[in-house]
């Protein structure tokens, strides 16, 4: 009986000796096995690695495509290079920030098919051009300090008329009137457009209110002069407004002002459907007392400047005409407490931003400048309180 037990003691401890060792192969082999599973980059999903390019600047985006063939392909993937910006400048200037000219021709050789949404700023013309006459699907185009020019423009519109949508101009002073026109008269979905005043016309207001073309929704003309008195403006018929707003009577219709004083003699004498109004210069009493006048529409309105006379007539007579102004902001100006409370109480509620710097205020007998905010506050329904001008 004890040699049996003995040969049950050593059989067990044998087993248990088996087990540990097996126990101890199967943890190295795991631990080996850890290690050896590294991230398998080359095959994690496309859809992934798609979106992570998006996020890359373009040089970067190059370089990580080079990391193996699966990359790659994503890299030339057609919904990557739907949306592009192109900075193309001259060495002296903005070189870093350029797009390198072997990746733009790359790009516009393997996807100009693909290109819908391009924002565009090169002083090369014939790069632009490119774009133009190899794409054919672009249906937003933003053109920044670019030599573009009317012969360019008939291109992009021979190649693109039917899925442009949105098209943003900005320092292109080789386009004419006639240009932008050839676009609206043949890009009939086209639904925002930005220009400078000069490319504004009549014929152009009347070509984008034809039955043929969509309503358009967003309208920005920047109004700019360089230096006083260089700039020769030119009149808008009011019956060009007028069918304009009747074709699209929901349109954002943005003005921006940077002239000087004496050259806004031509703007605001009849009503305009304008509905946001910055003025980035001083702008007089008169200008804006003409404003409150002419301008029904208005939602929004910025003053930078107006100077050291005080705008409550002008505030008021704004408010009493301007039924849908919805924002205000109002930067080096003066308006009396009296006076800016009474505009507020006009307003009431539909004024959901207002920003006013304290230093425009000026307290008056009836109110100080403690008193107004619990003023303004309650007729605002919330609490409000003057911008305040950082110390540092």
């Amino acid at each position: 009986m004890k040699r049996g037990r003995k040969i049950n003691e050593d059989n067990n401890s044998s087993s248990e000796e088996t087990a540990e060792k097996e126990f101890k192969r199967h943890k190295i082999t795991d631990e080996k096995n850890v290690v050896v599973q590294s991230p398998d980059w080359a095959n994690l999903l496309q859809d992934i690695i798609l979106q992570v390019f998006q996020y890359l600047p373009l040089l970067d985006r190059a370089h990580a495509s080079q990391v193996c063939r699966s990359w790659n392909q994503v890299f030339h993937m057609p919904d990557l290079w739907r949306c592009f910006e192109f900075e193309l400048n001259q060495p002296a200037t903005s070189y870093l920030r350029a797009t390198h000219p072997e990746l733009i021709k790359q790009i516009i050789k393997r996807h100009s098919n693909h290109l819908q949404y391009v924002s565009f700023k090169s002083h090369f013309i014939s790069a632009l051009t490119v774009v133009f006459v190899n794409s054919k699907s672009l249906s937003s185009l933003k053109i920044d300090d670019t030599p573009v020019d009317d012969p360019s423009l008939k291109v992009l519109v021979a190649n693109n008329s039917d899925t442009l949508k949105l098209l943003k101009m900005s320092s292109c002073p080789h386009v004419s009137p006639a240009g932008i026109l050839c676009v609206a008269d043949q890009c009939h979905g086209l639904r925002e457009l930005a220009l400078n005043y000069h490319l504004l016309s009549d014929e152009l207001l009347l070509a984008l209110s034809s039955e043929k073309h969509v309503r358009l929704e967003h309208l920005r003309i920047d109004v700019v002069s360089e230096n006083p008195g260089q700039t020769q403006f030119h009149t808008i018929q009011k019956s060009s407004w007028d069918a304009f707003i009747k074709h699209s009577p929901k349109v954002n219709l943005v003005m921006y002002f940077f002239l000087y004083e004496e050259e806004f003699d031509l703007f605001f004498r009849y009503e305009i459907p304008v509905t946001h109004l910055y003025f980035g210069r001083s702008v007089s009493k008169d200008v804006l007392g003409r404003v409150g006048m002419t301008c029904p529409r208005l939602v929004e309105l910025v003053v930078c400047a107006n100077g050291l006379r005080p705008l409550d007539e002008e505030l008021i007579r704004i408010a009493e005409r301007c039924k849908y102004l919805s924002a205000v902001g109002l930067g080096e100006c003066e308006v009396s407490c009296s006076a800016f409370v009474e505009f507020v109480k006009m307003c009431g509620g539909r004024l959901s931003q207002l920003s006013i710097m304290e230093e425009v205020l000026i307290p008056d007998q009836k109110y100080s400048l403690e008193q107004i905010h619990w003023e303004v506050s309650k007729h605002l329904g919330r609490v409000w309180f003057p911008d305040m001008m950082p110390t540092w």
